[in-house]
């Protein structure tokens, strides 16, 4: 026993001079250049050494596991294949056991054989035999399967209440985009609580229609919200020791590192429930009291909107129309985040889409796939980035490129003189409203001359909730109220105001789906001159206005007087 702790403290003094990298080199096993490329992954996602070998295809867990046990003078053993006796367990608290994620499998006298995929973490040893009074004998198994023991032999750590609603079986298929996702995804039994308890959280808010799922520990509570129609909505609370569980199942989903838990990670997961193929982007940062997760749902299967399908008046759908149909320039859609930007793109783009025309487009993530349009999924981990994908761009021979975002000044540079150069550029921008987009490219350093030259029109868009048409009813507002919002005296004498009651329809809400409200500048002569002369953002708007630009609360008030949407929905996003 002293021989291992000695073994073990050596290995940590010896870590210093001699990496474990560097040692599974001289045993032959991996390059220079793999050690290389697997560190270089660390930095960017975190983790384990040897956890990123494995997900880089460089080495099997089995081969890093009996390598680490010659190393370290211990045995290995295959954890899912033995029975573990009940009484064993209770020498080991639950939260011991989830906190060095070991479980004890034997006991001959006073000595304790305890299975540990960290044999690196040199405080085990001490803290368990101070814990059990045992003589502590160290094994190393497999990680995940640790994991599985600790939760078979502790048992679910899903209350009865929940346990109840997840009788049903839910029906989700997990895509495969990668091979070690597969065979992560072998390690982890399928018929776990835990899994069920996932697959309950997705279709659930698949069903409500959630674009975002956030998952937030707390002291004593895990708090799952949806966000429905922009809005978020709690769906359930649950025990904070739930967190660990929960969110290493949809680590494994995504193919990340369940071992990190110190650093944020970002990952992918494609599902399919019924006829509906969901992309999921799984972002995890680590808080106070655990890991939030924050998961943004995207239905591939609900298509992609025409232009006449995106709330624009006939007088907005011509504007729009006549700035898309230019040969060459820049035109802008401009919002925060979850605004609608991406969707207003991609009516554009298939809109513009035809065998006679070359469309590349650059973005992050790529959302739809698009026939007959060339889309480059953004990598910045391997310096594929807006703007050198726009650099190479100009090399295809482009007739339209779309860049997701505009995000720095060499990205904006190099799509304003792609747009001089003969293309139109399609791009966004996080801007409060149309005129403000101009002011901030030129504090980004771009010279007047070139915006004034390259832009033909910035979009700013907004989304706004829609009264739930099976519980609308209409209420009675002062005119005085309604002249503060912006109608005119006469208007609000004679305006219908609407609202919803709330029904099961609409989860009570009052609300059921979105429509965007939209302020369309198009850069006149005037608006080139204003630009040329830097002028402010409120001088913009005012030519822009008096050229017949209606702004974003204009916009709003005209779907208030169709019954659309309500006031507040309205003083909410304007």
């Amino acid at each position: 026993m002293i021989k291992v702790f000695n073994n073990i403290n050596k290995m940590a003094e010896a870590s210093v001079y001699q990496r474990l990298g560097e040692r599974l080199i001289k045993a032959g096993i991996i390059t220079q250049a793999q050690l290389d490329r697997a560190l270089e992954e660390q930095k960017i996602s975190g983790g384990r050494l040897g956890y990123n070998l494995i997900r880089l295809g460089y080495i099997d867990e089995e081969t890093l596991l009996s390598f680490l046990a010659k190393e370290f003078g211990l045995d290995t053993i295959k954890l899912r294949k033995i029975d573990i006796d009940q009484s064993l367990i209770s020498l080991i608290p639950q939260q011991v056991a989830e906190k060095y994620q070991v479980i004890p499998i034997s006991k001959d006298g006073n000595k304790l054989v305890v299975a540990t995929s960290d044999p690196f973490n040199i405080f085990i040893l001490n803290d368990l035999e101070f814990i059990t009074e045992h003589k502590i004998e160290l094994v190393l198994a497999e990680e995940l399967a640790v994991r599985e023991a600790i939760d078979r032999y502790y048992g679910s750590p899903i209350p009865p209440e929940i346990l109840e609603e997840l009788r049903e079986e839910v029906p989700i298929e997990i895509r495969r985009r990668e091979k070690e996702e597969l065979d992560l995804e072998k390690l982890h039994a399928e018929e776990a609580p835990v899994v069920k308890l996932v697959n309950h959280i997705l279709v659930n808010a698949i069903k409500k229609k959630a674009s975002d799922i956030h998952i937030e520990p707390y002291k004593d509570e895990l708090r799952v919200r949806y966000r429905i129609d922009g809005v978020l909505h709690d769906f359930m609370n649950m025990p904070n020791r739930l967190e660990p569980s929960l969110t290493a199942r949809l680590k494994i989903m995504a193919a990340l590192d369940i071992a990190e838990k110190r650093r944020p990670q970002d990952g992918r997961i494609e599902i399919k429930v019924g006829q509906k193929d969901i992309d999921i982007r799984v972002s995890i940062i680590p808080t106070l009291y655990g890991e939030k997760t924050v998961l943004r749902l995207l239905d591939k299967s609900s298509g992609i909107k025409g232009m006449e399908e995106l709330g624009l008046s006939k007088e907005e759908l011509n504007k729009f129309l006549w700035a898309i149909k230019r040969p060459y320039g820049m035109i802008l859609v401009t919002g925060p985040t979850g605004s609608g930007k991406t969707t207003t793109l991609y009516a554009v783009l298939n809109k513009l889409n035809s065998k006679e025309v070359n469309i590349l487009t650059a973005e992050d993530p790529v959302e739809y796939t698009l026939e007959g349009i060339n889309q480059v999924q953004i990598n910045e981990k391997i310096g594929l980035t807006f703007s050198s994908a726009l650099r190479s761009f100009l090399r295809q021979d482009p007739d339209i490129i779309m860049v997701g975002e505009i995000r720095d000044l060499d990205t904006a540079d190099i799509a304003i003189k792609a747009a001089l150069t003969g293309h139109l550029v399609l791009s966004t921008l996080h801007t409060n409203d149309a005129p403000s987009t101009i002011t901030r490219l030129l504090d980004m350093n771009i010279e007047p001359f070139l915006v004034s030259s390259s832009l033909i029109a910035i979009i700013a868009q907004r989304l706004v909730r829609v009264i739930c048409p099976h519980c609308r009813e209409r209420v009675r507002v002062r005119p005085e109220l309604l002249t503060k919002v912006g109608f005119s005296p006469e208007e609000a004498k004679t305006i219908k105001v609407y609202q919803g009651k709330g029904c099961s329809s609409c989860n009570y809400t009052g609300y059921r789906g979105r429509v965007a409200l939209f302020e369309i500048l198009i850069v006149s002569d005037a608006i080139r001159n204003a630009i040329l002369a830097r002028e402010s953002a409120g001088k913009i708007r005012e030519i822009a206005i008096s050229e017949g630009m209606k702004t974003l609360r204009a916009s709003g008030l005209e779907k208030i007087k169709m019954g659309i949407t309500t006031i507040e929905e309205v003083l909410r996003v304007t």
